[in-house]
């Protein structure tokens, strides 16, 4: 009976692997192979070799996204692995009405990007409640230019991000606290080590492979924000088009009927290997660690 089955185990994975194969690897490969090709939308295109590749090395464009890319990777990363794991601690005590606090931080996580970008735009934007309070309290005499400014825009689009995720990895977190043993604490707490020494010598410990894998899905998610810059800059990549991400940047060279996908698929390519860095980056300095 168990050898005429041997195949089960192969009908319960075929979905999910048609699946990889089919929306995963199959696009993958095409999109290395259009990177070596002038191919656009109505158009086959011919081989060029690596003139894609050389291209991005003239492209300013490329380089301002490549920098914003890095700076939001480098401003996101401790932010949102430091403070949610500080919320966790907080939300995870047993008090009375806790809940509601839970829910409260959790909530922007169940928001569409799209839409808390809109609420966050019309916040920001010159007549904005942010400058219009800013102005009426006599703190600013004219408003902060937070959708017009290349940084400023660029910190605002930080700063949706992180207050959305905070309570995604708050979640996470408060999962990891639970296998951190009680005894650890207790037995620094007879030792005389106060709270923020405790945080520091039990709970960073506990949780260290927690930080290692928030770490690099903050890092995945850095280098491929879209959302969260096209709308706040209404789809322009802002002033100058200094403020697009790798992904807009895709986008722009492979959009419309003269688009030209060679390049974008080149591009394609480049942000996977800028992906993939900080992951083995991380990876190997989690190894070096343990």
């Amino acid at each position: 009976m168990t050898h005429k089955r041997w195949f089960t185990p192969w009908l319960l994975i075929a979905p999910a692997a048609v699946w990889l194969v089919v929306f995963n690897a199959l696009p993958a490969i095409n999109t290395l192979i259009l990177s070596f090709t002038n191919a656009k939308p109505l158009g086959g295109g011919t081989f060029v070799g690596f003139a894609n590749y050389t291209r991005m090395f003239d492209d300013q464009q490329l380089v301002d996204a490549l920098i914003n890319s890095i700076v939001y990777m480098v401003v996101c990363v401790p932010l949102l692995t430091l403070l949610p794991l500080l919320l966790a601690v907080l939300v995870e005590k047993k008090l009375r009405g806790i809940a509601f606090f839970r829910i409260a931080f959790y909530t922007p996580v169940l928001a569409s990007a799209v839409v808390v970008a809109l609420i966050w735009g019309w916040l920001l934007n010159d007549r904005g409640v942010i400058n219009g309070m800013a102005e009426g309290l006599g703190f600013l005499s004219e408003p902060l230019p937070f959708l017009s400014d290349r940084w400023l825009l660029l910190l605002s689009a930080i700063s949706l991000t992180v207050w959305k995720g905070l309570g995604y990895y708050m979640i996470i977190y408060m999962s990891a606290l639970g296998n951190v043993s009680r005894e650890l604490h207790e037995a620094a707490a007879v030792d005389g080590a106060g709270p923020v020494r405790r945080f520091f010598s039990v709970t960073v410990p506990g949780v260290r492979n927690t930080m290692l894998l928030i770490s690099v899905l903050i890092s995945v998610f850095a280098l491929r924000v879209f959302s969260e810059l096209y709308v706040l800059s209404n789809g322009t990549g802002g002033p100058g088009g200094r403020d697009m991400s790798l992904v807009m940047l895709i986008q722009l060279y492979g959009q419309g009927l003269t688009g030209h996908l060679g390049y974008a698929s080149a591009l394609s390519v480049l942000l996977f290997v800028v992906t993939v860095g900080p992951m083995v980056f991380l990876a190997r300095l989690n190894r070096k660690e343990s």
